[in-house]
């Protein structure tokens, strides 16, 4: 998988950005909505998550009949966003998501479904 410089410049600067919204980087909720989403906790931007998700397939149904793929992409951008706030809260970063697609690369979904099942289950009989 090839990510462009550009890419992956975008995605480095936004999760700055978002990380230096945190209180502890100086962050003001009043000033910031990044700021906002990040002191109300996990409540506020998974809601947010859920919301852009909604709104991702509906504008997606919406292209499938003809509709505006810019607002495909413009629900997908806020989708992206929010998901990348949720990272910085819990101390992740967009890297940490593009090592794990990197890792999957060359790998069926279906193999990688079943291996996942298979290691959920091999997890659940060890604590039994």
């Amino acid at each position: 998988m090839t990510i462009s410089l550009s890419s992956s410049l975008i995605l480095e600067h936004l999760a700055q950005v978002i990380e230096s919204r945190k209180l502890i980087n100086g962050g003001d909720p009043e000033k910031s909505y990044v700021a906002k989403l990040l002191v109300k906790g996990p409540d506020s931007f998974l809601k947010k998550i859920g919301e852009e998700a909604t709104e991702a397939v509906m504008a997606a149904k919406d292209v499938s009949a003809g509709g505006d793929k810019a607002k495909l992409v413009s629900e997908m951008a806020d989708l992206w966003f929010h998901s990348m706030v949720a990272l910085s809260f819990y101390d992740l970063h967009p890297n940490d998501v593009l090592a794990e697609l990197a890792k999957r690369e060359g790998t069926s979904g279906l193999e990688e479904k079943a291996l996942r099942k298979m290691l959920d289950r091999q997890k659940q009989e060890s604590q039994e």
